[in-house]
């Protein structure tokens, strides 16, 4: 934990590779990091409300959340250039709970899913972020766009109707006629902007550009169109420091405790694979346990300041990559300004047009979908593909956290059905004895294969099993072995092993199936015989 303290601020100032800057930040890369700062803080606004609603509880619940997550995660997280926030795969699972006990089990759960994202990251779990295969990338990449998209159709309703999912939108009455037009035609300039600005400059942030021009016109015509003010007051103070109003007692943890769990579940698969996608983008690695230690760090103190608890937001994270924000003052910034709209900027922040902020993310969405997938799934193998597919339609339809662990188990299970089929040997006769050369990893899946290699009656008195290219895995792999070697026994013939790497023979050890002296045993390999008769596998070359 003090590593990852020092080594937030030691990057903190660290100049962008390539800057002439000898020492510190240049000019030009603070004014871009401040300005992406800014651009994210306008998009975490409506977000942070939206999810509030979702969740039940009052906007600035949501807005504190987003401040204070924000900024903690941008000072310590394991990726400058993320941005974390209140989200609505967390809101969609604190609405039960809010509904059931009320706000303050909420605040409670918050600080107890920080408390397991702590210990998860000192445990070092955030690592086995890198067990998700590409095919999951693609799908979980895929099926955030397309939530990020559904989630912006709630903005083309009637102010004072809507009702937003965290999976789309449901509820209200849409908008028709010119509303409809000329909020279509908005969003089409902001997109546009965000477009086109960047070929001809790019002092300013095109998604700023965007936003602050579309307000322009907006205010100056007198437009009557949906604005940020219409979904609810930012206005507010500073975060106070509030103890959750709960009872301390095993009835309230068996409560908040399975809430817990599944947040910081999805806070932490959510942030690790934002983590990975923008550690892509800027060609940075690593940085995953320091991310699950930010993470609960941030939910905890939230919890304990009236904030909904939050995780990483693919969405902002890529308006800041796009905006130019490479360093943590990005993320600091965003959070500030956020804070600053809520003490003294609210009159202005509500003026903004909600077309603007859509367009903005329309942009998102088309960045982040990954449209090359389309093609590829033509030409990659059938279970990648489906894979891509599922976790995909799971995301969009049910939830991040689950769609994650149902594409990892169907790749792990594809991978093993693969393997178990690779098992073959080719056969050897040498006057008396039958050499069985194994190909092909032998583990749980491949167990039954390997045992039908063998012709026992018909085999010769003296067989040879050669691993040399093969691997022992697991304990049924042990057991095949066994039964293997029961069957010659039964049969009153000799069975040798041969070729077993190190961590093999080792395995057999541990396992107590065989006894051995390895002493004269060579580093890179081992060859032995095994007879069923004396149990005793000795040595050999």
């Amino acid at each position: 934990m003090r590593q990852a303290l020092f080594g937030a601020f030691a990057n903190l100032f660290k100049p962008e590779l390539g800057s002439k800057s000898s020492g510190g930040l240049s000019v030009m890369r603070l004014k871009i990091e401040l300005l992406s700062g800014l651009t994210v803080a306008l998009a975490l606004v409506p977000e942070a409300v939206a999810f509030a609603f979702v969740a039940g509880v009052h906007p600035l619940v949501g807005l504190y959340a987003a401040f204070i997550v924000g900024l903690i995660t941008a000072v310590f997280g394991g990726r400058p250039g993320m941005i974390s926030g209140a989200t609505g795969a967390l809101a969609v699972v604190m609405v039960a709970l809010v509904a059931e006990h009320g706000v303050e089990y909420l605040f409670a759960t918050v600080v107890l899913m920080g408390i397991l994202q702590l210990v998860a990251g000192i445990m070092q779990w955030g690592r086995f972020i890198r067990l998700v295969p590409h095919p999951v990338m693609l799908g979980f990449v895929n099926g955030l766009a397309i939530v990020i998209f559904l989630a912006q159709l709630s903005q083309f309703k009637v102010p004072g109707t809507v009702e937003v999912s965290g999976h789309g939108t449901s509820g209200g009455e849409w908008l028709t006629g010119t509303p409809l037009a000329t909020m279509l035609a908005l969003v089409g300039v902001t997109m546009a902007i965000i477009y086109f600005l960047p070929k001809v400059s790019k002092v300013i942030p095109a998604p700023l550009a965007g936003i602050g021009i579309v307000a322009l016109i907006v205010i100056f015509f007198g437009l009557d169109v949906p604005r940020v003010g219409d979904m609810a007051s930012i206005k507010g103070g500073f975060p106070i420091f509030h103890v959750p109003m709960v009872e301390l007692s095993w009835e309230t943890f068996e409560i908040i405790f399975p809430y817990a769990v599944v947040l910081a579940a999805i806070g932490l698969i959510e942030s690790l694979l934002t983590l990975n996608l923008v550690g892509e983008m800027t060609n940075k690695r690593g940085g995953a346990s320091q991310e699950c230690l930010a993470q609960g760090t941030a939910n905890v103190v939230t919890g304990f300041f009236g904030g909904m608890g939050g995780c990483a937001m693919i969405g902002q994270s890529m308006i800041n990559v796009k905006s130019g924000g490479r360093t943590r003052i990005a993320g600091i910034s965003a959070a500030v300004f956020l804070l600053l709209f809520i003490l003294v900027g609210s009159s202005i922040i509500e003026q903004i047009p909600l077309a603007a902020l859509v367009g903005v993310m329309f942009m998102v969405v088309i960045g982040t979908f990954a449209w090359n997938s389309l093609k590829i799934l033509r030409v990659v193998p059938k279970t990648d593909a489906f894979v891509t597919i599922l976790v995909t339609v799971v995301t969009v339809w049910y939830d991040l956290a689950v769609a994650v662990v149902v594409g990892v188990i169907v790749s792990a299970l594809a991978y093993a059905w693969n393997n178990a089929r690779r098992i073959h040997a080719h056969v050897d006769l040498d006057g008396d004895s039958k050499t069985y050369k194994i190909q092909g990893p032998l583990f749980f899946g491949s167990t039954d294969g390997f045992v039908e290699l063998f012709d026992v009656e018909n085999d010769p008195k003296i067989v040879i099993l050669d691993f040399d290219a093969s691997r022992v895995v697991d304990q049924s792999a042990l057991q095949a072995i066994e039964v293997v070697a029961a069957k010659y026994e039964s049969a009153g013939k000799l069975l040798r092993l041969k070729h077993l790497s190190r961590d093999c023979h080792t395995l057999l050890i541990k396992a107590g199936h065989l006894m051995v002296d390895s002493d004269d045993d060579p580093d890179y390999a081992l060859a032995v015989n095994y007879s069923v008769r004396t149990g005793i596998l000795d040595g050999g070359h």
